[in-house]
């Protein structure tokens, strides 16, 4: 009985001979360092503007920040706090970034895809977009954009009028808003149901492809379940029907929902840059397929359509990944750049209050914030996304 058993575990020996430990040892002397540089540069920083009489700290974003905000996605007031104006600021960045991927997504998909299309006009104007739109710095599209929005469009007063119910001039496009209710809230969740549904399906649609290789539609399913799940929230809410209509007076379109032509500016002009790049990490995630691929979807009867849907997607997806995510990143950093033609973002308020309390470091220290936590959220998603994505051998 004694001799079956196991012989007690070796103890780790703790020796700077070993490999091991001195790894530990020079992971904990790095970190201590870096953490000795960042005091040093934080304590010398606090100790001169101390010297110099300048205030530091951010109590300051509890004081009222004493302007107005031109673009708002909730309510906002001047005798609001700095806390409030930056939460404005981000919700601008954010609406800028949010809808300029998905737009983004999808216009460069389709070039990419394009890039491939047996017509030599669609070539040939998908190779051409690339090279304009890439090759002209984003800062100068931005501004191309706001001059033509703001300099060819009517007048306020005189505004170009679709049916009655939208209009467009150089304050931007006026169209017919919804009068909030809670019924609103209700279709918001209903339609995230139906995105989880619309997932479920697409999932078991797959296994019903991998177990009888008939391919089943996901993309309309999707959305009529996503339309149902919104529709029963709206009805559960108590089917609001209350609308805000757009009417134009002899100075300015006055009621309705309203885009500014500073946000349909900054999102033309990083969704058109953008989108030029996002087509040539698609147009080279393609070609990374074997042509071998496509020649066995020919086989089996799958139309081009299928073929890149079914076959060449899936595969090209653990190529496009990666680098799709440093598009993302850098559209939403590019967004910073909406400064320059006034649009209130993070950036925007943060150099509003800068002026205001003179507390630099501290605005700057939010903005950095603001974008570092931007950016991670996205490469985490991403990189969860990429994961699932992945090609798994059989």
């Amino acid at each position: 009985m004694a001799a079956d058993r196991l012989p007690p575990p070796a103890r780790r020996q703790w020796s700077l001979r070993s490999r091991a430990v001195r790894g530990v040892l020079y992971q904990v002397l790095a970190i201590g360092l870096i953490a000795l540089a960042v005091w040093f540069l934080a304590h010398n920083t606090v100790e001169n503007m101390r010297v110099r009489g300048i205030q530091s700290g951010f109590d300051f974003l509890a004081q009222p920040a004493g302007f107005d905000i031109g673009e708002t996605l909730f309510p906002y007031h001047s005798l609001d706090p700095y806390w409030k104006a930056f939460l404005v600021g981000l919700a601008n960045t954010l609406r800028v970034a949010v809808i300029g991927i998905v737009l983004t997504t999808f216009l460069g998909t389709l070039l990419g895809i394009g890039r491939f299309s047996p017509n030599a006009l669609v070539r040939g104007i998908c190779y051409g977009y690339v090279e304009v739109f890439r090759n002209i710095p984003v800062l100068l599209q931005l501004l191309m954009w706001y001059l033509l929005l703001t300099e060819w469009l009517p007048d306020p007063g005189a505004p170009i009028s679709l049916a009655g119910l939208v209009f467009l001039s150089k304050g931007g496009v006026s169209f017919p808003a919804p009068v909030w209710a809670a019924g609103h809230a209700w279709a918001a969740l209903g339609a995230l149901g139906g995105v989880a549904a619309a997932m479920a399906w697409a999932k078991r649609a797959r296994r019903l492809f991998d177990a009888t290789g008939v391919p089943r539609a996901t993309f309309l399913p999707g959305l009529a379940l996503m339309a149902l799940g919104a529709l029963i929230g709206w009805a559960t809410g108590g089917a609001p029907t209350g609308w805000r209509l757009p009417v134009s007076g002899d100075v300015a379109v006055t009621g309705g929902g309203e885009i500014s032509p500073e946000f349909m500016a900054v999102l033309l002009g990083l969704t058109l840059y953008t989108a030029s790049y996002v087509a040539e990490v698609v147009r080279a995630g393609i070609s990374s397929v074997p042509r071998g691929q496509v020649e066995a979807a020919n086989a089996i009867g799958l139309s081009r359509g299928q073929q890149m849907r079914l076959v060449v997607l899936p595969q090209a997806l653990r190529v496009i990944i990666p680098p799709m995510t440093n598009q993302y990143l850098n559209l939403t950093k590019n967004s910073s750049l909406a400064v320059a033609i006034g649009y209130p973002d993070v950036v925007s308020i943060a150099n509003t209050a800068l002026n205001q309390t003179g507390r630099a470091v501290e605005c700057i220290a939010i903005v950095m914030a603001v974008y570092l936590f931007t950016s991670l959220s996205t490469s985490a998603f991403m990189n969860w996304y990429n994961k699932r994505s992945a090609i798994r051998e059989r």
